[in-house]
């Protein structure tokens, strides 16, 4: 059984939208493939509005431990060199190249931090 969310990932497109065009909480993968064969004239025009190459969900990974999680992007994210789980120490991240520096921004998924080198 798969869950509305891991349909929605599969159909890129927000969760919300799959609970509004009633993809039920619980589906099986064969109900899941008969979308995905034959889509609903909204999944259709939904994928057709779609003004950019943008993702609706993108899989998010800390480079010490490997957790890993899929979320939603946010405008705000910065494109990061690194993530790492909020717990770690950013010194355990693969060191900046030679003059760049590192900022931090937290609050990346629900737990990761981005690491992003920059030139000063």
């Amino acid at each position: 059984m798969l869950t509305r969310r891991d349909a929605a990932l599969r159909l890129d497109i927000p969760l919300e939208m799959a609970a509004r065009h009633g993809i039920p909480g619980r589906l099986t993968e064969a109900e899941l493939e008969a979308i995905e064969q034959d889509p609903p004239a909204w999944l259709v025009q939904s994928r057709a509005n779609r003004t950019s190459s943008k993702k609706v969900w993108v899989s998010l990974s800390c480079v010490v431990c490997g957790f890993s999680e899929t979320a939603r992007p946010k405008k705000w994210w910065p494109e990061w060199t690194w993530l790492v789980c909020d717990y770690h120490d950013p010194a355990q991240a693969p060191d900046p190249e030679d003059g760049f520096a590192r900022r931090e921004v937290e609050g990346i998924g629900s737990r990761l931090v981005a690491l992003v080198d920059e030139r000063p």
